[in-house]
């Protein structure tokens, strides 16, 4: 084991502020409102400005090192918890302004806006899940009753990589694994190889039902954003996350 991608989960006494959970921690075992977060420190400046290490490898070991929990599994955490944990380490190292650079539709030029990110709030759940973290969920074509879950950042991260396990000329999996990861029971019935055939045939009307539901269950920050360009046209945009989340400080 890496220890360096260790250190956050020992019981340092390190300087930290705690940081709440979009999730309110209800699909965590142990369940989690919030999470002790340390700050980021010149030796991290090491881990950002590397050049060989995958993107989604940098933020998965930003996260091991920074999140004091022992005994908290990192990988377990969904994709908005772990936004908010970014979100924390960016603002306390270089404050809350975050510059952009967008298109005017009207001109087809560059312009800057910087939005505050202070300002990003939790949107309220649309759905609560049962004790266990799962959701409830009736498919109306195959008339099934299924009950799911949401996929953490490690989960995420596997399906992600599908892609690069398929020749050019083949498709890759990618959304029926998914839904397999998601889908734990069908009918009360938890039997893999069943869910597995059963996803394989669902009607596309079902599975495209099931993964909108699936996107209201999932908590979010509310990280659409609205500004006027220097023409006056209204330019819509998100905030992403990633390594250049934090690279513009280092120039590269």
């Amino acid at each position: 084991m890496d220890q360096s991608l260790q250190y956050g989960q020992m019981e340092f006494n390190l300087p930290h502020d705690v940081v709440a959970l979009p999730s309110r921690g209800v699909f965590y075992r142990p369940k989690k409102e919030s999470l002790k977060v340390g700050y980021l420190t010149a030796a991290d400046e090491n881990l950002l400005m590397s050049q060989n290490t995958p993107k989604e490898g940098i933020i998965s070991a930003l996260l091991k090192t920074k999140i004091y929990e022992p005994g908290f599994d990192v990988g377990q955490l969904l994709d908005t918890d772990a936004q908010a944990v970014l979100i924390f380490l960016r603002n306390t190292a270089f404050g809350s302004g975050y510059s952009y650079k967008l298109i005017d539709p009207a001109t087809n030029k560059y312009f800057e806006v910087e939005i505050n990110l202070d300002e990003l709030n939790f949107l309220p759940l649309k759905h609560n899940p049962d004790s266990d973290g799962l959701f409830s969920y009736t498919l109306k074509k195959s008339n099934k009753n299924i009950k799911f879950k949401l996929l953490s950042i490690s989960e995420i991260n596997e399906i992600d990589k599908l892609k690069d396990q398929y020749p050019e000329n083949m498709i890759a999996p990618t959304i029926t694994k998914k839904l397999e990861k998601h889908i734990i029971e069908l009918d009360s019935d938890r039997d893999r190889m069943k869910i597995t055939n059963f996803i394989n045939q669902m009607p596309i009307s079902d599975a495209k039902d099931l993964r909108k539901f699936i996107s209201e269950c999932e908590p979010k920050l509310d990280l659409t954003r609205t500004v006027t360009a220097p023409s006056g046209e209204k330019v819509t945009f998100e905030v992403i996350f990633g390594v250049e989340f934090f690279r513009p400080f280092f120039s590269l």
